[in-house]
Parts: C-alpha cells; sequence; structure tokens
C-alpha cells in the first residue's frame, strides 16, 4: 500500500478517537457539577427508557470545562473533515448511565449533521462498552475518561449495559454546518 493509499484509508476511516489533552482538568469538576444538578437545571431531557432519562440537555455554561470540550470536539471535527469544511454547529446532550442502564440500537441520521460524537467524563469498568455495525464489521470501544469518538451519523451505534459501579458520564453532540 502506498503512503497515499495509507493516508486516505485513514481518513475516511468510521470512526476515530482522540485524547482531549485537558481532560484530567476538566473531568472532574464536570462530574462534580452534574451531582448537584436538578432535574429543573435541564432544558429538556429526552428517551424516557427502563426508568431514566437518556438524553439531558442544559446549557453549555451550566458545567465547567463543558464548552471547552465541545470546542475540542469542533475543531477536531473540523480537522476530521478536511479543508472544505464549512463553519460548524456543535448540538449536544449528556448521558449520564448509573449501573445496569445500556442504551438501544439508534443512529444520528436526522437532518444535516457531518459528524457525531461522544466525549467521556467519567468512564468507571465494566460501564459498558459502545458498538458500532458497519456490516459487516463490528467494532466495539472501551470508553476511557477524556477520550472523543467522531463517527458518521449515520453509524448504527449502541451501548452495552453497565455492570460497574458509579455514573457513566458522556456528553454525545451531532456537528453539522451552521445555519447560513
Amino acid at each position: 500500500m502506498s503512503e497515499q493509499t495509507g493516508d486516505r484509508a485513514r481518513q475516511i476511516a468510521p470512526i476515530s478517537a482522540h485524547r482531549y489533552p485537558q481532560a484530567d482538568a476538566v473531568n472532574g469538576p464536570l462530574a462534580a457539577a452534574f451531582s448537584t444538578l436538578t432535574d429543573a437545571d435541564f432544558s429538556r431531557r429526552s428517551h424516557f427508557i427502563d426508568g431514566r432519562f437518556e438524553n439531558l440537555y442544559l446549557d453549555r455554561a451550566s458545567l465547567p470545562g463543558l464548552t471547552a470540550v465541545l470546542d475540542f470536539a469542533t475543531t477536531t471535527a473540523a480537522a476530521r473533515l478536511g479543508p472544505e469544511c464549512p463553519p460548524l454547529r456543535c448540538g449536544f446532550w449528556l448521558n449520564a448511565m448509573p449501573p445496569g442502564s445500556s442504551t438501544s440500537h439508534h443512529d444520528h441520521a436526522e437532518h444535516d449533521e457531518l459528524l457525531s460524537g461522544v466525549y467521556y467524563a467519567t468512564a468507571p469498568a465494566d460501564s459498558g462498552d459502545i458498538c458500532f455495525s458497519d456490516e459487516p464489521f463490528r467494532i466495539r470501544v472501551t470508553p476511557v475518561p477524556g477520550m472523543l469518538l467522531l463517527f458518521p451519523p449515520t453509524l448504527l451505534h449502541w451501548v452495552e449495559p453497565h455492570r460497574g459501579a458509579g455514573l457513566r458520564l458522556s456528553v454525545a453532540f451531532n456537528l453539522g454546518p451552521e445555519p447560513a
């Protein structure tokens, strides 16, 4: 395989993983502040399944470090999309999974998203791998605090049951072109 072919293969890989350089400084305060929130702090909650809302929406200024995480995700996505990437908007929500929780098979292909992603603020041991189906392949990723995953919005994915202890807290998002 030529260098050019190898580079192209890396560019079109369906999932890319990135380490947020400030994760160690941001994740603790972000998770601690999240634990103090009440239902009234969320502008919207959706997908009530098995006794919990899977998607929690709030203002990005509500949690310390959240804006920086979302800025990192947007910048990283723009770099992955390449020089023709338009300015991006980032719609996001939180997913707080206590032990016993999981998420069902879904994708994020609803509007004009260019990439979707997830950032892990907390991910205790055995808190559920995120799985992707890109037939004929199945891809399993064990979450690690500070990891950012980017993937196509059309990629089917789900989270296996959280069999560990403690809260698995992630920030999910869709990135699409800024409105004209």
